[in-house]
């Protein structure tokens, strides 16, 4: 039986990690087994710079600090090496851990926690496959503004055809000051004395 001395010093732990964990919206959790030790360096580097923490915890500690943040039903995913990937970021600690696991063989997603749910494999791969805010605002403003594109790209090449048909393209309405010059009649010119 462990003394009194390593059980606070564990309970002391588990509440550091209850604590550091508690305001993640996303959680994911890997086994990283297999990993080189440049691929590790490369991975937390980049998990860094999307805002992610990882750790690698012991399956008891994790059990206990879940518990302790209200979540059930994660003893299949504590099982093996587990190291988990959380930030307040919804998509960063999926897609990049996502990517890392698809690249190296051995590493794998086991689950995750997904704004307050236990999420599965797929739901965090699915996840992981979601762009970014910067990639989304630029799709919704293409679909916002590829009717408008397509319209004018329609009536420039109508305007072609007849062109090469030999006919004139369709007028395009004139400004209005334009419009006043042509209809004002042009001044006579100035007769010259019968001699």
């Amino acid at each position: 039986m462990p003394s009194e001395k390593i059980l606070a010093a564990k309970q002391q732990r588990v509440e550091e990690l209850t604590s550091a964990l508690k305001g993640a919206t996303t959680y994911v959790f890997v086994a990283t087994r297999g990993l080189t030790v440049a691929q590790d360096t490369e991975m937390r580097a980049e998990l860094r710079k999307a805002g992610v923490k990882f750790e690698v915890i012991k399956n008891t500690t994790l059990r206990r600090v879940f518990a302790e943040l209200g979540y059930e039903g994660l003893d299949e995913v504590f099982q093996g090496p587990t190291a988990v990937g959380y930030s307040d970021d919804l998509i960063a600690p999926a897609k990049v851990l996502a990517k890392y696991a698809k690249d190296i063989e051995p590493m794998e997603i086991k689950g995750g926690i997904i704004d307050g749910k236990v999420a599965s494999i797929d739901e965090v791969i699915a996840l992981s496959q979601v762009p970014d805010p910067e990639t989304l605002q630029t799709q919704v403003a293409y679909s916002l503004l590829f009717p408008f594109t397509k319209l004018a790209m329609l009536v420039k090449a109508v305007a072609e055809k007849k062109q090469e048909e030999g006919g004139e393209a369709a007028p395009v309405a004139a400004p209005a000051a334009e419009t006043a010059e042509a209809e004002t009649p042009a001044e006579a010119p100035a007769e010259t004395p019968a001699e």
